[in-house]
């Protein structure tokens, strides 16, 4: 008779976890798929692609067709002369951000969309960082806020926050597959 008071407090205990459990569930689940339209951006931002274990560098170069190595950051200087070089976006282009103190080998990602002067879509790896490290992140916005609307400083769609990130990094510019120097001399 001893056991039956504490088998039912047990039961009771179980219960009130299992129930604190599923309502986490349940709004984790109602809050999951949606993302909040963040301010000045054209439309919503779908999400991540399927983990890939990759870096930007490696994703850039097989997107892009770019034949570059080395650190992201190095890539502007090793395109000189062997790839155009440009400060305007174009769909298939590789978006060069600058080391930092954020960004200690710099960022490479391959562009998607030109939306507006001052936005684009991007495609790349490795972005965020926890449990997103490695990850493709496809389709993410990635706004101009330089005050020569020269693509010298920008802003990224940050996933973990579902929101454009805080912080302002240091861009190069765009570097165009050889493909896009073809067909532009063709012009």
């Amino acid at each position: 008779m001893g056991m039956a008071p504490r088998m039912w407090g047990d039961i009771r205990m179980q219960r009130r976890a299992m129930l604190g459990w599923l309502g986490l569930a349940g709004l984790s689940a109602c809050a999951g798929p949606q993302v909040a339209q963040p301010v000045g951006l054209s439309r919503p931002v779908p999400g991540l692609g399927p983990y890939e274990g990759l870096s930007c560098v490696p994703y850039a170069r097989t997107r892009s067709g770019i034949a570059l190595r080395g650190d992201a950051w190095q890539w502007w200087a090793a395109a000189d002369g062997r790839y155009p070089r440009g400060q305007r976006p174009a769909p298939g282009a590789v978006l060069v951000l600058a080391r930092s103190s954020r960004l200690r080998e710099g960022h490479v990602a391959v562009v998607r969309e030109v939306v507006s002067a001052r936005e684009i879509r991007v495609d790349h790896a490795n972005w965020a960082s926890g449990a997103l490290r490695g990850r493709v992140a496809l389709d993410q916005p990635v706004l101009d806020v330089s005050a020569r609307n020269d693509w010298t400083a920008v802003r990224v769609w940050y996933p973990r926050t579902a929101s454009l990130g805080a912080t302002v990094f240091p861009a190069h510019g765009f570097i165009m597959p050889r493909s896009e120097m073809a067909a532009a001399r063709l012009y």
